[in-house]
């Protein structure tokens, strides 16, 4: 059994130009799903811990027709994260950073995060992030100053489709910063940069994510028998 931590924002309000965000309900509940069917454990972090705020575009009509994730999140699975303070890296073979816009500012450049994906990393285990989730990559900084993401290939959720009006409101444009740092594609689902850092473009490729995951952890698991 692999231990997963997914981190995800606390939350995130623009009472200026009245936007609320947090973290994206799907990116969190299809990959779980996978990796609980697979028999590993998924541990939930955020900035603050307790409750994170969810995006609740993320469990409307529009993007969650059927209800399953707003079931899900009314369950109350994800109303109890530990706070990254309190998170041992040591404890997890793999860290997942979900997407949602929140990530984008809570998580970008938080440096307790930071420290978490170097620690997962260079423990030999994998860095994995989905859609907004890869924000922080760009931050995190390896021994020799460059990004974890650096000359890697990459994906994550493209400006072209970023609602309107939301880019001119964003700290920065995700892709924009990754294709300064990276390889980036806006075209594949998952991308592996190498061993150790696999990254999914949008909250549909977080299942396909998952089930790359299960496949790393399978192999790793059959190399250490």
């Amino acid at each position: 059994m692999a231990k997963v931590l997914a981190v995800l924002s606390s939350g995130h309000k623009d009472t200026e130009n009245n936007y609320e965000t947090g973290w994206w309900a799907e990116e969190l509940f299809a990959p779980m799903e996978v990796l609980k069917k697979a028999g590993h454990q998924v541990d939930l972090a955020s900035p603050l811990g307790g409750k994170p705020a969810l995006d609740q575009a993320s469990i409307s009509e529009d993007y969650d027709p059927e209800g399953k994730y707003k079931k899900i999140y009314e369950s109350g699975v994800a109303d109890n994260t530990t706070a990254l303070s309190e998170v041992a890296p040591e404890d997890y073979d793999a860290v997942f950073i979900v997407g949602g816009h929140g990530a984008m500012y809570d998580l970008a450049e938080n440096e307790t995060l930071h420290n978490i994906i170097n620690a997962v990393y260079d423990n030999g285990n994998i860095v994995s992030a989905v859609c907004h989730g890869p924000a922080p990559l760009l931050w995190t900084k390896r021994p020799d100053g460059k990004s974890i993401i650096s000359g890697l290939n990459v994906t994550g959720y493209p400006e072209a489709v970023e609602p309107e009006g939301l880019p001119a409101i964003l700290p920065f444009s995700l892709e924009g910063e990754m294709s300064k740092v990276a390889n980036y594609s806006a075209e594949q689902k998952v991308v592996w940069g190498n061993d150790q850092l696999v990254t999914g473009r949008d909250p549909f490729s977080s299942e396909e994510l998952a089930e790359e995951l299960v496949k790393a952890f399978d192999k790793k698991n059959k190399q250490g028998n």
